[in-house]
């Protein structure tokens, strides 16, 4: 159930945990130590355990990175959470800076001297994170040095144990395809490249290629493990054995159970061997490639295999993603018809409607769990991108503002993001012409037309141009991949300027523009949306791909100004209501019935 992130983190205690690592780094002759939000296995959402950069200074995105020197410090975050770590953090001791502008190399060369000497911990980042680090220091003489034990973990004495979550088959009727079959496609890779094994240090490639699900990250149901793939033969599964039961083993087929401790020793016989091991240097922390290199192996450099196949979904789970955003929508209608009825009453919170629009997911019988922390902001709050409410903080639903609910659900059939924007009480002028901005921009993504070989950043403009034109625009991306009950954010394809993938037929995506007015309320509209077949268009002379959405969710009519719409793009809107009233209402009870009907009457 919901759970405030004020229980992860206690940034009182920052100043006290920053003064005990200086002293660790004094310690060990060490000018400074980096600070990254990531894990073993570079996930973005993090098990309790290695919620370091929370634990020492109170931040709780999920994504950033803090440097602490002897005599300075500074957490780098991304536009999404610029106002959230200036919030959390002690800006005292932290200078909160906004990546990708700021540079921890640039940073760094600022403040220290050539000769001087900066810790990191070879688990926690990747080895092209630390290829680029050494290239922009070492032209200023500042030395990268890899720790042994992380100096964090000394002083975190109340660290909590890692998840001892049982795994579970992820059966064929969700998978559609077998492990073996997935198995065999990896193999092929490796035969094709002429390298002897591949090691596979991502959770979410772990569980797609065995077909396996845990519940080791919160909300996201992985299992911690690493796995090696060898070119021909058996391939090896290092996991927690306590954590498999008859019907996992099973299910495994022919595949080597090992311990995680065990994961040294078989690097050492490949290096004895004089293998030739895959590692994805944007993924495989760094130590891996260092150990392979020291026990004589020789590092092939490729991306993950597992993560383009993984991305575009087959039959099985493109039906799966159909059903659960069917089941999904029925439980977000209920939701914001119970909304409508109590928000008026002034008695409900952001951390109440957090909890009731769960307890409507979990009445479908199937939802395993969230798909991230549910963002719920009333007013200013929603101008925090990535905002979470907790019990000391929420507000009342009440006001003549704006509600942003950003959630989604775990089923076993598929993955589920929504986000909408909804009116309390009577909107401004100004609330509604930026909502249809926003509504603009989401109505030109999920109706583009494209040609085989489009990208992300091919895409990304014709999201803000309705807003560019108003002279407004947004700080994150426009979409993130989505997994098949696996990730919420599931690379390689985004809408984004970074989005460098090109788009495949079954890959899912979320179509989420949006507009932030810092101090008074944050706008966001998002659907996930499904890459489509090429197909002929009249009298055209190329195929075209182009999206379907699979969310059912009704947009809020009281907030879309209609004369900023095009014709085309009301025909659009009243479409797409049409659809989701035809798909949700012979699922909801009769007393919600009418508010949907309402709810998606066709406009102009």
């Amino acid at each position: 159930m919901y759970q405030s992130f004020d229980e992860v983190a206690a940034p009182g205690l920052a100043k006290d945990r920053v003064t005990a690592l200086r002293e660790e780094l004094k310690s060990r002759e060490l000018k400074g130590f980096l600070v990254p939000h990531s894990d073993e296995h570079q996930d973005e959402f993090l098990s309790p355990s290695a919620e370091r950069l929370a634990w020492l200074t109170g931040f709780t995105g999920s994504a950033g990175a803090a440097v602490v020197l002897d005599d300075a410090a500074a957490l780098f975050v991304d536009g999404r959470y610029t106002l959230q770590a200036r919030a959390q953090v002690d800006t005292g001791l932290f200078e909160v800076l906004q990546a990708p502008e700021a540079k921890v190399s640039k940073w760094l060369t600022a403040k220290l001297a050539s000769g001087d000497t900066v810790g990191y911990d070879p688990n926690l980042h990747t080895i092209k994170e630390i290829e680029r680090l050494t290239e922009g220091l070492g032209k200023a003489g500042i030395k990268l040095a890899p720790q042994g034990a992380n100096p964090l973990d000394l002083l975190w004495q109340e660290r909590p144990e890692p998840s001892a979550a049982p795994v579970v088959p992820h059966g064929l009727e969700f998978a559609g395809r077998s492990a073996e079959d997935k198995i065999r496609e990896v193999q092929k890779v490796l035969k094709q490249e002429k390298a002897d094994a591949v090691l596979i240090t991502l959770l979410d490639s772990i569980a797609w290629l065995f077909n396996i699900r845990g519940g080791d990250i919160r909300h996201t149901p992985l299992v911690l493990a690493y796995a090696i793939v060898p070119a021909s033969g058996q391939p090896s599964l290092f996991v927690d054995p306590a954590k498999l039961g008859d019907n996992v083993r099973g299910s495994l087929g022919d595949v080597e159970l090992l311990e995680p401790s065990a994961l040294e020793e078989k690097l050492v016989k490949l290096g004895k061997e004089g293998a030739k091991v895959r590692l994805d240097p944007e993924t495989a922390p760094v130590r891996f490639a260092q150990a392979l290199e020291a026990a004589g192996a020789k590092f092939v450099p490729g991306g993950d295999p597992c993560i383009l196949p993984k991305a575009i979904k087959n039959a099985t789970e493109i039906a799966g993603a159909r059903a659960a955003h069917l089941r999904d929508g029925v439980a977000l209608a209920r939701f914001l018809a119970w909304l409508d009825d109590t928000a008026a009453k002034g008695r409900e919170d952001e951390v109440s409607a957090a909890v009731k629009l769960e307890g409507f997911r979990r009445e479908t019988g199937q939802l395993k769990d969230i798909s991230f922390d549910t963002i719920s902001a009333q007013g200013p709050h929603g101008a925090i991108v990535h905002y979470r409410p907790t019990e000391a903080a929420k507000l009342k639903l009440e006001g003549n503002t704006l509600y942003l609910i950003d959630s989604g659900g775990q089923y076993a059939d598929g993955t589920t993001d929504v986000t909408r924007t909804i009116a309390l009480g009577t909107p401004s002028p100004e609330m509604r012409r930026h909502y249809t901005l926003v509504l603009k921009a989401h109505i030109a993504i999920a109706t583009a037309r494209f040609p085989k070989g489009t990208r992300g950043q091919d895409l990304d403009p014709l999201a803000r141009r309705p807003l560019w034109d108003a002279g407004l625009d947004f700080d994150h991306g426009t979409g993130h991949g989505v997994g098949s009950y696996l990730s919420v954010h599931e690379p390689p394809q985004r809408l984004s300027r970074f989005g460098s993938v090109e788009f495949e037929p079954g890959m899912i995506l979320s179509n989420e523009p949006g507009f932030y007015r810092e101090g008074h309320y944050g706008i966001r509209i998002e659907n996930l949306v499904l890459v489509t077949p090429p197909e002929p268009i009249d009298g055209g002379t190329r195929e075209m791909m182009g999206f379907e959405t699979l969310t059912l969710v009704p947009f809020d009519r009281r907030l879309i100004e209609v004369k900023l719409l095009s014709p085309q793009e009301l025909a659009w809107l009243n479409f797409y209501h049409g659809e989701v009233r035809r798909s949700i209402e012979p699922h909801l009870r009769s007393a919600d019935r009418p508010w949907l009907r309402h709810a998606t009457a066709a406009i102009g």
